[in-house]
């Protein structure tokens, strides 16, 4: 897995008040209590941003925010990144600490109606990629060289991918077939569990057979390169 060194003069180390980050949001009764019982605090790491890491900004990723969220438990509640994603107008990369681990945690945002070329104020956030757990001690690697933010944001989100990008896949295809993969390992655990229910031997071997039509896709999507284009020249 990655875990990057971010740039001294790019660090902030600022504790955030978890009720000013969530202010704006409706949240239920619920997700406000995980905010209380699973996050310990929200500290603002790191601004990636052309005057701290002297790269060019772009309109799709102007800076990158890096937050850690410290845990009081090793399993988070997604819509507690997503709220958060949903507050702050930037892309952002989480860094997760608990108990001397740590592990790195984003989604693919980008402003909304941005192949129209216009702007609407919000942002689309997809999927969420996670990296393992590692010893918080674990060496850290320098960002990766880009020739701007876009670029700069690409590759790190690339890096937290648990498939890599094909050659010539665009981030766009990357995170479709990732969404895909996740849907697929969805869709056959649900398979399997009423496959572990079925007493009827004829649909057995009918789930049976849907689960490995499943398995098989996930196979496809999960290789370097598409079937197809394997033996040419």
């Amino acid at each position: 897995m990655t875990l990057f060194a971010w740039p001294p003069q790019s660090l902030v180390n600022r504790v955030l008040p978890k009720n000013k980050v969530y202010a704006n949001a409706r949240l239920s009764t619920r997700l406000k209590e995980a905010f209380v019982s699973d996050l310990d605090r929200i500290v603002w790491r790191a601004k990636l941003a052309p005057e701290t890491i002297r790269l060019t900004a772009t309109k799709d990723v102007p800076e990158i925010q890096v937050f850690e969220l410290a845990l009081r438990t090793a399993d988070i509640n997604e819509d507690i990144p997503r709220t958060i994603d949903k507050a702050i107008p930037f892309p952002i990369l989480f860094e997760l600490a608990f108990e001397g681990k740590v592990k790195m945690l984003a989604a693919w945002k980008r402003p909304q109606n941005q192949n129209q070329g216009g702007g609407s104020g919000q942002w689309t956030v997809g999927d969420y990629l996670a990296t393992p757990w590692v010893p918080a001690v674990s060496r850290r690697e320098t960002l990766p060289v880009a020739l701007n933010m876009s670029g700069l944001y690409e590759q790190m989100l690339r890096a937290f991918a648990p498939q890599p990008a094909r050659r010539g896949e665009t981030m766009a295809e990357h995170m479709e077939r990732l969404a895909r993969i996740r849907a697929l390992e969805m869709e056959a655990e649900k398979l399997e569990r009423r496959l572990t229910q079925e007493k009827q031997f004829n649909r057995k071997v009918e789930i049976n057979g849907q689960v490995r039509m499943v398995r098989s896709e996930i196979v496809a999507l999960s290789e370097e390169s598409p079937r197809e284009e394997r033996g040419r020249p």
